[in-house]
């Protein structure tokens, strides 16, 4: 487990600024968090070399890209390598998540339709018992984080 890295409140307000905008400057960064520039890039830098930030992404609308559906899919107890090789090359998973008690794992899809759904879900439950719940709405998602 990697050691917890230790941020000041200065890097608290950096994070929170670019988990709202990825896109955001230096300089309007620096202006928001009330550092110099030269400061700022430091931090940040600082933060991505400890793993703090691990990435810049873009958050795209899945509806705008033709996925109308997304659902979430429970698998119970299985080989774990034969689904980690399906979820590996099944495009429409977005998250994947192995986790304890009677499921072994919780994956997000992504689809465009009900039959296109049927088609994913059935590879799965090929390979173990499965439960699918197609998400009507995410009124909470994808928000920022303070540290700890």
């Amino acid at each position: 487990m990697a050691a917890r890295a230790r941020l000041d409140s200065y890097d608290g307000r950096i994070l929170a600024e670019l988990q709202a905008n990825a896109r955001i400057t230096i300089a309007e960064l620096s202006r928001r968090v009330h550092l110099s520039q030269p400061a700022v890039r430091e931090r940040v830098l600082k933060l991505e070399a400890a793993g703090v930030i691990r990435g810049y992404h873009a958050a795209v609308d899945l509806q705008a890209l033709g996925y109308g559906i997304r659902a979430i899919v429970r698998l119970g107890r299985s080989d774990y390598p034969r689904v980690s090789r399906l979820i590996a090359k099944t495009a429409e998973v977005i998250s994947a998540f192995n986790v304890t008690g009677e499921d072994s794992w919780v994956l997000e899809i992504a689809v465009t339709d009900v039959a296109h759904l049927d088609t994913v879900v059935s590879r799965f439950a090929a390979v173990a018992d499965s439960s699918t719940a197609i998400i009507l709405k995410a009124p909470r998602e994808h928000l920022p984080v303070a540290p700890a």
